[in-house]
């Protein structure tokens, strides 16, 4: 009987425990039906930077992709908030699937793989893949980097593309993000990058050492995602917003120009 007793004060003492050391559930549904990780605000994982898209400026996180989300969040009288994560945890489906937020962005490229695990949206944005180097260097082709050094970015499109063709001698570094990606580069670490071409244009508009020889047309698009089969009121939010006015507007606002159809 005393046995019994102690077990079960136990058994109650670890109950308290554990609930007192539970995780608060923020989670709640909207009137249309989506579903969220914190009431009231669309929770955005990205992963830093990666200007235009996404990027820090006095504080904030600010780009193209943050206010093109903001559509759909104002149009359900949500706020915004941002969160940065490796991109592993983002193209894993991880930070989706572990309630980290509602929604990924980063620039990403709609693949069969990266579908297999998460929802995407409605492509918003084509893209392709880009050769950076260092002003006049008349390096236009991933051929004339035999035995050369070439950077990219880790778990990129980028990445897989230059590891399919690049010369078997051509030496690739793989940096965690664009920044170091794009400053090996310009510090001559790096013979050449590749990246993302929207990406890459940003980067040499503000750096003239550094420019763009040649692209490669891979037909990327971009999207963003969401939980597999968990949000599709989300999913619709966000497509009503890619093909609403406002994309429009805030298309212009980051590159300049409309987008072309």
């Amino acid at each position: 009987m005393k046995t019994r007793a102690l077990a079960t004060g136990i058994a109650v003492a670890l109950t308290l425990a554990a609930a007192g050391c539970a995780k608060d559930d923020t989670s709640t549904t909207t009137e249309s039906g989506i579903t969220l990780v914190k009431d009231g605000t669309l929770t955005i994982c990205t992963h830093l930077p990666y200007e235009p898209f996404e990027y820090t400026d006095g504080g904030k996180t600010v780009g193209f992709d943050p206010d093109v989300l903001k559509i759909a969040a104002d149009a359900n009288d949500l706020q915004t908030s941002v969160i940065d994560i490796s991109w592993e945890t983002i193209v894993s489906g991880e930070a989706l699937n572990t309630g980290k937020c509602d929604v990924a962005a980063g620039a990403m490229t709609i693949t069969d793989e990266r579908a297999a695990v998460m929802d995407f949206s409605d492509p918003y944005f084509e893209a392709t893949q880009a050769l950076m180097t260092k002003t006049g260097s008349g390096i236009t082709s991933l051929d004339q980097l035999s035995g050369k050094t070439i950077a990219v970015q880790d778990a990129t499109t980028g990445a897989d593309y230059v590891k399919e063709n690049a010369p078997e001698d051509a030496k690739i570094v793989s940096f965690e993000d664009s920044a170091l990606m794009e400053a090996a580069v310009k510090t001559g670490k790096a013979d050449a990058g590749v990246n993302d071409n929207g990406l890459l244009a940003y980067y040499v508009s503000q750096n003239d050492d550094v420019e763009i020889t040649t692209e490669f047309k891979t037909g990327e698009e971009y999207g963003f995602s969401v939980k597999k089969g968990g949000n599709q009121a989300l999913l619709d939010a966000i497509n009503e917003g890619i093909a609403s006015p406002e994309y429009d507007e805030v298309y212009k606002k980051w590159f300049g120009d409309a987008p072309t159809s």
